[in-house]
């Protein structure tokens, strides 16, 4: 009996040791893989997110941002940032090889990346130049610029709202980006008096709104939209025809009018638009925001669109002028003439090719021409950069294709509630 007691306890304590040594040998093990996968790791890297900006890790560093200051150019902000001349001279060489440095503005932001050991060395420069365009400056060692654009993420919206002052307030009192009231009035330039609204017009609209970085940007593609002007409902549809995307109403009739090419008949370009001309008379370089066509004097010019006159006089400048708003994007201006023809006066509709004046040469000019120009929402732009979309309505042989593609432009619009 006590050899039997001893022969259970003798297994016992066998099987004891054999535990003990098998959770040794996993102990070691789970020690040695901790070991071979601990390598190189942080542990902030582990239980935390890693968060960078324009490809920086923002934990390395302590980051500085400000506004650029008037007459600041990039080689004066390297220098107030502590870098010594070489290196500043060596990183504005870089930059403008890939960023027109001259372009920098005041107003818009920058970013100082300096190490957070104890000699805050500067190791990186990024200048916000829009919403996705920056430019980054490398300085951990020998300097090196990047050009860099943020991605734009589009994503599907709706919107609606009542007029109850102007449309721009609309859009404000209904959480809307004020600009869609500028892309609606170019959709609606020729159909919708917009400096006529009526309180009760009404809007819907499917498009994309951009976002960077999660934050918000502006518009992107509009792809329908209904109006109501004075009880009036006006469709609008994105289409492509002729490889311009251009709109066009339920029946495939487009919602523009084509200006006429040029105001004159028989004319040559003897001067572009430019920011910065030799004017001719004064003999200094300043901006010339129009295009002058060289013509024989008394020669007809003609109003490039329907519209009312606005202006009409004499300008030290620009002589005899006058002045013809087409909607409530487009304006056009005719300089330097000669007279007027019979009758005509501001406040009087005139329709597309309707003599408005002869050429002249009054004002500043050196010889019979006319300098004509064009407002967009107010501003100055090329009359010659201009894309005039398609007036004519989608072709027969596609309206059937056209139907089907706004079918779902439909369904969703109407799903859109004021």
């Amino acid at each position: 009996m006590y050899i039997k007691k001893i022969s259970v306890v003798s297994i016992i304590g066998v099987i004891v040791i054999l535990i003990s040594l098998i959770k040794s040998s996993e102990s070691r093990i789970i020690s040695r893989n901790k070991n071979i996968y601990a390598v190189g790791i942080d542990q902030n890297i582990i239980y935390h997110d890693i968060k960078k900006e324009f490809d920086i890790t923002l934990d390395s560093f302590n980051v500085v941002q400000n506004r650029i200051r008037r007459n600041y150019n990039l080689a004066k902000l390297l220098s107030d940032a502590g870098l010594e001349s070489d290196i500043v001279n060596k990183a504005t060489f870089r930059a403008s090889a890939v960023f027109d440095i001259r372009k920098i503005k005041a107003g818009n932001h920058y970013r100082l990346y300096f190490t957070k050991d104890s000699s805050e060395t500067l190791n990186y420069f990024v200048y916000t130049h829009s919403p996705t365009e920056y430019l980054k400056i490398s300085l951990g060692g020998e300097p090196y610029a990047i050009k860099g654009e943020k991605e734009i993420t589009n994503v599907r919206k709706s919107c609606s709202g009542t007029v109850s002052s102007s449309l721009w307030s609309t859009m404000i009192e209904n959480n809307i980006d004020p600009m869609m009231a500028i892309r609606l009035s170019e959709i609606y330039a020729w159909t919708v008096d917009f400096f006529g609204l009526e309180e009760g017009d009404k809007f819907k609209v499917v498009y994309d709104e951009q976002f960077v970085d999660s934050i918000p940007i502006g518009i992107g593609n509009i792809y329908a939209a209904s109006f109501t002007h004075r009880g009036e409902e006006l469709l609008a549809y994105e289409y492509e025809q002729d490889g311009v995307n251009s709109f066009f109403d339920e029946n495939g009739k487009s919602l523009r009018r084509q200006f006429l090419k040029a105001p004159l008949r028989f004319s040559r370009i003897s001067s572009g638009y430019s920011n910065s001309r030799m004017h001719p008379i004064l003999k200094i370089r300043r901006p010339h925001r129009g295009v002058d066509y060289a013509a024989p004097a008394g020669t007809p010019i003609y109003s490039i669109g329907d519209g009312t006159v606005i202006a009409k006089g004499y300008g030290k400048a620009a002589g005899y002028y006058i002045k013809v708003k087409h909607n409530s994007v487009y304006t056009s201006g005719y300089n330097h003439l000669s007279k007027y023809p019979k009758g005509i006066k501001v406040g009087q509709r005139v329709k597309q090719g309707q003599v408005v004046g002869y050429v002249g040469s009054t004002g500043y000019s050196t010889g019979p021409h006319l300098d004509f120009r064009i407002w967009k929402n107010g501003h100055l732009v090329n009359p010659l950069s201009i894309k005039a979309p398609p007036v004519k309505p989608i072709a027969e042989e596609d309206l059937e294709e056209y139907q089907i593609a706004i079918n779902d432009l439909k369904k969703e619009l109407e799903t859109v509630s004021f």
